[in-house]
């Protein structure tokens, strides 16, 4: 339960403290500190761990989780390739999903899709756009085209991937391409799914979205986020607005929008919102937590490591594939996610 809610010190403090561990516990704990960017910690809990309990799939699952999270592709091709003759255990769906993100990420996208040719069984669509999202980040068209039919082939009415795509052509400077595209998405009325920031004060859920102005505290809110903007420029933060999309656009982006039209959009996202209740609504000091739906933007994760250093507060925020330890200016993801 702490793990999950981003609370690790507190769940390594039950973990160390419980009078006997076994498989599910160990585990948790590895899994727990996999999301969380440990990839270090889980790997030395790891040879603890074989000391006291047999090892099984989940158990490789979180250490491939690890080795992905935090870039350690070595270890992770160690683990990987050694899971049947020193382990005993058949590679799952779950072990190709974390090796392919690892290798993907770390722009090995050849032997990633090597490793899919040969996958011992049918690959999904976790499995492929985990690869299709690696494409994405390295700008590899031809391989994210090729991905593309596949999934389209396996799972018809999923989108998503669609999107991606378009994304990419867009900023590969392709927008015919793109174009395409996105009159397929709209003849079937497919709309961005929105970004969605949560935080739990007083009791309550409180959500945002980007631009968001219905809180009720809204007019403190976009006071403390002048502030911040204000504060966090002059502490080194430069607007990425290559990161502003426009849901009023076509594909997402806006190339008619001013410079500073876009700094302004970028700075109401949905994440910087939350943090900002967090800071007028907790105690100074307090670690403040959120729960995000979608990928945080390059630009939001930059602004939080500077967040965290000028008010000197940790910030814990758990997006769709991991969480994020802010705190004095750093990430604990260093930087790559």
């Amino acid at each position: 339960m702490y793990a999950k809610c981003g609370r690790i010190d507190d769940a390594f403090r039950v973990f160390l403290v419980m009078p006997r561990r076994n498989v599910i516990t160990w585990n948790a704990m590895l899994s727990g500190l996999a999301m969380q960017g440990n990839g270090d910690m889980v790997l030395d809990l790891f040879g603890q761990m074989i000391r006291e309990v047999k090892p099984d799939d989940v158990t490789f699952t979180a250490i491939l989780s690890a080795c992905s999270h935090a870039g350690l592709v070595d270890q992770g091709r160690h683990f990987f390739y050694s899971l049947e003759s020193t382990y005993g255990i058949k590679p799952s769906i779950e072990h190709y999903s974390c090796i392919v993100d690892l290798l993907g990420w770390a722009g090995y996208l050849e032997e990633a899709e090597s490793i899919i040719r040969v996958m011992t069984i049918p690959p999904n669509e976790v499995v492929l756009g985990s690869l299709l999202g690696s494409c994405s980040v390295h700008k590899n068209l031809e391989l994210g085209e090729c991905l593309i039919k596949e999934l389209v082939q396996m799972y018809p009415d999923n989108t998503e991937y669609h999107v991606l795509l378009s994304n990419m052509y867009s900023l590969a400077g392709k927008n015919d391409k793109a174009n395409s595209i996105r009159v397929v998405l709209r003849s079937r009325g497919v709309r961005k799914v929105p970004g969605i920031s949560s935080i739990y004060v007083g009791g309550q859920i409180h959500c945002f979205s980007a631009g968001d102005k219905l809180h009720p505290q809204s007019q403190e809110i976009y006071m403390m986020l002048d502030e911040m903007i204000r504060k966090i420029r002059l502490a080194g933060y430069a607007p990425d607005t290559a990161c502003q999309k426009f849901s009023g656009s076509d594909d997402g982006y806006c190339y008619g929008y001013g410079q500073e039209e876009k700094e302004q959009a970028l700075f109401s996202h949905s994440e910087k919102l939350a943090v900002c209740f967090g800071l007028i609504s907790t105690q100074a000091g307090m670690p403040i937590y959120i729960f995000k739906n979608l990928r945080i933007c390059q630009d939001c994760h930059s602004a939080m490591k500077i967040v965290s250093k000028v008010y000197n507060r940790e910030i814990v925020i758990r997006d769709r594939n991991r969480f994020h330890r802010f705190k004095l200016g750093s990430c604990s993801c260093f930087d790559y996610w």
